[in-house]
């Protein structure tokens, strides 16, 4: 399996692990065909954990809602760690009308598309970046339709 799924001091209501990290497989497979083993850990975490860690290690001092750390040695060997604030996700949801499980699908979706190579700091790129978002809850949500 390439994800695990972990929780720090919060909870994530995370249903089907499984099918959700073989799709997460799904996606590595078609956008990046080098890669023949991959090991993500989903960190589910509060606003004050990750606004530390976006401080600690990016000298950022804002909230964020996920942050995505690629720690591959080779193209062949994909491997990260993707720390998700269940603060910003539930807000997100709200913001964006929107639910919370379609919202952390998006953002858990978002970091591995990351990995992938995908970047979006540019207008451009948010935009291509959004639509691979979209294309990814549109394939999940018919292979767990129960669950929207």
């Amino acid at each position: 399996m390439p994800a695990t799924f972990f929780e720090q001091d919060v909870t994530a209501a995370l249903k089907n692990k499984r099918k959700l990290s073989a799709f997460i497989d799904g996606i590595i497979s078609k956008y990046v065909k080098e890669v023949r083993t991959a090991r993500l850990t989903y960190i589910f975490c509060t606003d004050a954990f990750l606004l530390e860690m976006n401080t600690n290690f990016l000298d950022h001092d804002t909230y964020t809602d996920i942050i995505t750390f690629d720690l591959s040695d080779s193209k062949e060997a994909m491997q990260g760690e993707i720390y998700i604030s269940i603060d910003r996700v539930t807000e997100n949801a709200t913001a964006y009308c929107t639910t919370f499980v379609e919202e952390l699908h998006r953002v858990i979706f978002h970091g591995v598309l990351h990995l992938c190579g995908f970047k979006d700091k540019k207008e451009k790129d948010q935009k291509i970046m959004r639509e691979n978002e979209d294309y990814c809850l549109a394939e999940y949500k018919k292979e767990l339709a129960d669950e929207y």
